[in-house]
């Protein structure tokens, strides 16, 4: 029976592309490659990351904290297999609720490898060589993105093993604890699965070629992140590049040189993760035959409505521009299968949170002053510190702070960045104010709940009329 609308990938795009076409009505199919659902975020990425965060959170908590809170136990003893239980137990109820999703939708589910013949047709190719064929009037691209390779100084890629060499998919499954590690790049990724293992036991030393960690976010919260990064006992060598990495018996050597031109040195480590970024996915499925433009960076072209330059061909997710944030693919699969029944569907762009889950955390929605100070925006600048908040410091979360951007003229808050824990919570009222527009003067008259965190938040919002009540 021909479909409606056929899903390549899983993952949160892709099934969330796929429940909402077939809450809508339509006939639908998803195609996934792997014998799970998911995608890599809830196999190999979000969901199995956060568990160990949280996880070595308490661990280090145990180890650490408890004593300032009157709570006296003996040295916490690490069992990594029960740890990396938990881990398994976490994703295997995810990637299982999805299955019930897409039975519970009518969502025909389709085990294989996906190739797009032409416009409505789909090869699906079973991991026993059985080939089938799917009819549809539409098709969505939703294949995700890979790990970014890293080349030596010669050019050539550096070979990623899992085992010594470890990719963020390696670095989730380490049977053993590394007396050393040496992560490649500052970024989200890096900085999680680095802190992980610091908590656990690991010396974790980070090579950035950026003069900077966690690009893209405000430079403000990055630089205090750092800070605190170091405190925590990371050790940064930024403006550096890796130029080579050799395997050895006990692990691996790598050579290290300043970005601008200087001398080189050598760092020992038992495990090196390469976090260097992720690229689209997009390894065969038949693009090039069919004339999908891609742009410079092969991420697939589409216009507003997520439709490719062939007819009946759309693409969402990590494979076409933005950020490769699940949550944005999400919301692009909603809004593709609206506008594929006939709806108004809409991502706003201006409005996508961003968390990095370390700890403590890093939230940030909108711009930061590096945009606005670019795109020539007068602004105002609301900043509360938790070191002045009655909860943080019940809780002993005093680090970080948040930051409110409003407009000059208008007082439309045009971006909201908070370091501190609970931040990746605490955003989304920021969020949800963006949506309507809303001002500072907005969020600062709106009473919030004492004593919490989100109290801060209040307070920042208050600071960019310069009258903050508690600091």
């Amino acid at each position: 029976m021909p479909y409606d609308v056929v899903v390549i990938g899983s993952g949160p795009g892709g099934y969330v592309c796929a429940i909402r076409a077939a809450q809508l009505g339509l006939k639908t199919a998803i195609v996934e490659k792997w014998s799970t659902f998911g995608g890599t975020c809830l196999n190999v990425g979000c969901i199995p990351s956060k568990a160990l965060l949280h996880a070595s959170e308490l661990f280090d908590e145990a180890g650490h904290g408890f004593a300032e809170f009157g709570i006296l136990v003996g040295k916490p003893k690490l069992d990594l297999a029960m740890m990396m239980k938990h881990k398994a137990d976490t994703v295997a109820a995810n990637v299982n609720g999805v299955a019930f999703l897409l039975k519970k939708n009518k969502v025909d589910a389709h085990i294989g490898t996906g190739r797009i013949l032409a416009p409505g047709r789909v090869e699906v190719t079973a991991a026993d060589g059985k080939v089938s064929e799917l009819q549809t009037k539409s098709i969505v691209i939703a294949s995700g993105s890979v790990v970014a390779p890293l080349r030596d100084g010669k050019g050539d890629v550096i070979e990623v093993d899992e085992t010594i060499i470890v990719s963020s998919t390696g670095a989730l499954d380490i049977a053993k604890v590394p007396a050393k590690m040496i992560v490649v790049g500052a970024g989200v990724i890096g900085m999680e699965l680095g802190s992980v293992w610091r908590r656990l036991g690991a010396e974790v030393t980070v090579v950035e070629f950026l003069d900077r960690t966690l690009a893209g976010l405000d430079l403000d919260v990055a630089k205090q992140f750092q800070r605190l990064m170091e405190k925590q006992g990371i050790v940064f060598h930024l403006s550096s590049k890796v130029t080579g990495i050799a395997k050895t018996k006990s692990g691996a050597k790598v050579t290290v040189e300043p970005v601008a031109g200087g001398e080189a040195q050598t760092l020992s480590a038992d495990v090196v993760l390469i976090a260097t970024g992720r690229i689209p996915y997009t390894e065969g499925l038949g693009l090039d035959a069919l004339g999908i433009a891609l742009d410079q960076r092969k991420r697939i072209v589409v216009d507003a409505h997520y439709a490719t330059n062939v007819a009946g061909i759309y693409a969402i997710g990590d494979v076409i521009a933005g950020p490769m944030l699940a949550h944005k693919a999400e919301d692009e699969g909603v809004a593709c299968a609206e506008n594929l029944a006939g709806k108004a569907g809409h991502v706003n762009y201006d409005v996508i949170p961003n968390v990095v889950y370390t700890f403590p955390e890093v939230a940030s929605v909108g711009r930061t002053e590096e945009e606005l100070k670019a795109a020539g925006i007068a602004y105002n600048i609301g900043k509360f510190p938790f070191t002045a908040n009655g909860r943080a410091r019940a809780n002993r979360t005093t680090e970080g702070f948040v930051k409110v951007l409003a407009d000059q003229s208008t007082d439309e808050v045009l971006g909201v960045h908070i370091f501190g824990a609970g931040a990746g919570d605490m955003i989304h009222e920021a969020a949800v104010l963006m949506e309507f527009r809303g001002s500072a003067e907005d969020l600062a008259r709106t009473c919030h709940a004492h004593p919490t965190m989100s109290e801060a938040v209040k307070e920042a919002a208050l600071a960019v009329g310069k009258r903050a009540i508690h600091i």
